[in-house]
């Protein structure tokens, strides 16, 4: 029995990962080659790297793990988890051990 405040279709406004975990968006996958080349509009190339919109309060509070918000990150995309959220499903709930580098300017 649904109650008066049940919705078919919640609305969310920030997902937040729990444990040793990071919200990534994933970059937009390539449609274009380094060299130029326009590839078909049913080949991509696909990316692995994104950038972190959401670290967990775990994360926060280990100083051991070098990660921080707004970091770009290359990431093992098999252990990602993908939140439909935006509906572009481009954001990723990933392990902090699946965050395999970050990016970052000398």
């Amino acid at each position: 029995m649904a109650g008066k405040n049940d919705t078919s279709e919640e609305t969310f406004e920030t997902v937040e990962p729990v444990g040793k975990r990071v919200l990534i968006r994933k970059d937009e996958d390539k449609k274009r080659t380094k060299g130029g080349i326009q590839l078909p509009d049913n080949i991509e190339i696909p990316t692995i790297t994104g950038r972190i919109v959401a670290i967990s309060t775990e994360i926060e509070n280990t100083p051991e793990i070098p990660l921080q918000k707004y970091d770009k990150v290359l990431f093992n995309p098999k252990g990602a988890i993908p939140v439909d959220f935006e509906g572009d499903n481009r954001l990723f709930v990933v392990e902090v051990e699946n965050v395999v580098a970050v990016f970052r300017k000398t």
